[in-house]
């Protein structure tokens, strides 16, 4: 009698190895629809606009940070609220303050509002904010310049919505 042994062979090797490519392969094709259904991809409309600009932002945004010039965002419920104040914790002259809601991907949540003046310092609006994290910007203006511009992420479950 003769018995014949087969142990590992060239064609398990060829199966095995086709196996794993292919899972590797439908991983990689389901991971790149999902992201590009998920998200534009779209930073800035011109790179090379935007890299000039860069310079003339940053001194901006540096002069701004040392003015001292601060606000807080408070949330409850539909009620938005924003308090600007100076370094010395005064109420700041501001005469509007528009604030700018982003989803940190996507955009199809995203929408802005100008808060009414309600104080010195401080501004209100009613406005519903869906559950989730936000990047709020806030910019603040006196006499149509901008004095206060400032970006925070924030999540709603923080804030007890």
């Amino acid at each position: 009698m003769k018995t014949s042994a087969q142990g590992f062979t060239g064609l398990h090797m060829l199966l095995s190895t086709s196996a794993f490519f292919c899972v590797v392969i439908a991983v990689n094709v389901t991971m790149a629809v999902y992201a590009s259904s998920s998200w534009s991809g779209l930073v800035v409309e011109n790179t090379y606009v935007a890299s000039q600009e860069f310079n003339r932002k940053a001194a901006a945004m540096k002069a701004m940070a040392t003015s001292g010039i601060g606000g807080t965002l408070s949330i409850r419920g539909n009620e938005i609220r924003y308090d600007i104040h100076d370094k010395s914790g005064s109420p700041a002259i501001v005469d509007d303050v528009v604030l700018n809601f982003k989803r940190p991907v996507g955009d199809h949540e995203d929408f802005h509002i100008t808060l009414r003046k309600t104080a010195a310092g401080r501004f209100e609006a009613e406005h519903g904010l869906a559950e989730g994290d936000w990047i709020v910007e806030a910019i603040s203006r006196n006499g149509g310049v901008v004095v206060m511009h400032e970006a925070k992420r924030i999540d709603t479950a923080e804030l007890g919505q």
